[in-house]
Parts: structure tokens; C-alpha cells; sequence
């Protein structure tokens, strides 16, 4: 390995280290409305905060088995943050969405966290603010790029 390489892995280690807990010291904390529903539940509800998805979709995007999402959904729905729909285009396909109550705690969430930020946010001075807000969306668009290359690869690799 280069001494390039071994920079941006020791880079790639920092990353690692300081996102876990510049997320608990943003996200965590009393008075979140989430605080108690398990890390699986809350990614549906987040995911589905854009929208109803099929059970599949959502299965593939979270990474889990349409049975494992089939639990959670359960226990979404006894608690009253989701309800199963039938899809408009086809009625044999059941869609999750949040409910009232879902939609209501996933605002109180995203208000809760956004007054945090700002909290952390008032420690910096403009300029610090503007980079790292560049900084977050550049490292953002950095993923997604990698993310098509992985994807690119990927097909390359497999025979049609």
C-alpha cells in the first residue's frame, strides 16, 4: 500500500470513529419521541416518511428478509405507527405506511433532532457552518458515486 492509500485509510478510520458519535451526540437523547422503538422499526418509519412502499422494496432497500420485515411490520402496525394498504395498480401487492400517529412521531423526531442540530450548529462560526455543510454533501455525493461504481462493477462481473 501506498503512502496515499494508507492516508486515506487512516482518513476512512477517523470517518468511522467520528460519524457513531457526532450521530449519538446529534440524534440521541431525552425527549426524542423514537427513543424507545428498536433501530429496525425506526428505519421503516423513516424510510416510509417518503411515502407508502411494497413489503419487498422495503425488505431490499433495509437488508433484511421479507419474513424479518414482515416481524417488524407487525409490531409497527399492534403499536399504531403503520397500517398495510393494498397497492393502487395492483391490489395483490400490500404496501406499508405510516399512520397519523406514525407520521406525527417521525415529525416530532425530525423537529427534535433539527433543534439539536441548530443547538450544536450556534458553537460555530458562519464559515465553520458553511464547511460542514459542504463538507456533509460532498462526502454524500462521494458515496453515491461509489456506490454506482460498486454497482458497476457488480454487472460487469456477472454473465448475462
Amino acid at each position: 500500500m501506498d503512502c496515499a492509500e494508507e492516508t486515506t485509510l487512516e482518513q476512512a478510520r477517523a470517518v468511522v470513529r467520528l460519524l457513531p458519535a457526532i450521530m449519538r451526540q446529534l440524534f440521541a437523547g431525552p425527549n426524542d419521541p423514537t427513543e424507545e422503538l428498536p433501530l429496525a422499526q425506526l428505519r421503516v418509519c423513516g424510510m416510509l416518511q417518503q411515502g407508502a412502499r411494497s413489503m419487498s422494496s422495503l425488505s431490499r432497500e433495509i437488508g433484511v428478509t421479507l419474513s424479518a420485515l414482515t416481524q417488524i411490520a407487525d409490531r409497527l402496525e399492534r403499536s399504531g405507527l403503520v397500517c398495510r394498504v393494498a397497492e393502487e395498480n395492483d391490489r395483490r401487492i400490500r404496501c406499508l405506511q405510516l399512520t397519523s400517529r406514525g407520521e406525527s412521531m417521525m415529525q416530532l423526531q425530525t423537529n427534535h433532532r433539527a433543534r439539536r442540530v441548530a443547538t450544536a450548529l450556534n458553537h460555530l462560526s458562519a464559515e465553520d457552518k458553511t464547511a460542514v455543510l459542504g463538507a456533509l454533501e460532498s462526502l454524500l455525493d462521494a458515496c453515491l458515486a461509489a456506490k454506482e461504481d460498486q454497482a458497476a462493477a457488480a454487472s460487469e462481473r456477472t454473465p448475462e
